[in-house]
């Protein structure tokens, strides 16, 4: 293919998922590794963006809680494609429709750690308000502290503050690893 041909392809490529974005009301689109100046860059970004809104100061601060926390998540857990341990990468996207917002979020993960997860998600997701806030003093309380920081209050705080059921699912890339994508839903009313 000579580079004409490539240019014309990734020109159509790039208008396609313009399209495609405009479509599902993307406003936010990022792949790459997660670090705290990623997070803090990202964070700023979507802070700006709403603040042009009209949304309650509710709903504001509700997506950039869940977007940091998301953020989070991919910096402290993702799992690498290659041996190279700083080569943690994630996707994330914000999109909005006329009842919510929502929060995706994609990373490799072992799959060994896929069923553990399975049921922490499951476990969040079967509880209401006041099991979700239970669940979360008892983690406060009794939750050991993880090699990576965490305490296993990222999921319990998300489902908290969205009121919404997480979506998730698992692509299996290879026998090692898969492909966690995780989906908050944060309703503007």
């Amino acid at each position: 293919m000579d580079k004409k041909n490539e240019n014309q392809g990734f020109l159509d490529f790039a208008y396609q998922m313009y399209k495609s974005m405009k479509t599902n009301e993307i406003n936010l689109v990022y792949e790459g590794e997660v670090t705290q100046e990623i997070t803090k860059t990202f964070t700023s970004l979507t802070e700006k963006s709403l603040a042009k809104t009209e949304e309650s100061n509710t709903v504001q601060r509700k997506v950039f809680n869940v977007m940091v926390e998301c953020l989070q998540n991919i910096s402290k857990h993702a799992d690498s494609l290659t041996d190279e341990e700083d080569d943690r990468r994630g996707i994330v996207m914000v999109s909005h429709g006329e009842e919510s917002y929502n929060i995706i979020t994609g990373n490799v993960i072992k799959n060994e750690k896929v069923e553990d997860l399975k049921k922490n998600l499951e476990q969040v997701n079967s509880l209401d308000k006041k099991g979700l806030s239970d669940l979360y003093k008892q983690q406060m309380r009794d939750g050991k502290i993880s090699e990576k920081g965490g305490a296993g209050l990222g999921f319990i705080d998300i489902a908290k503050k969205t009121g919404s059921k997480l979506g998730y699912q698992f692509k299996e890339l290879n026998n090692e690893v898969s492909f966690f994508i995780l989906t908050s839903t944060i309703k503007r009313t």
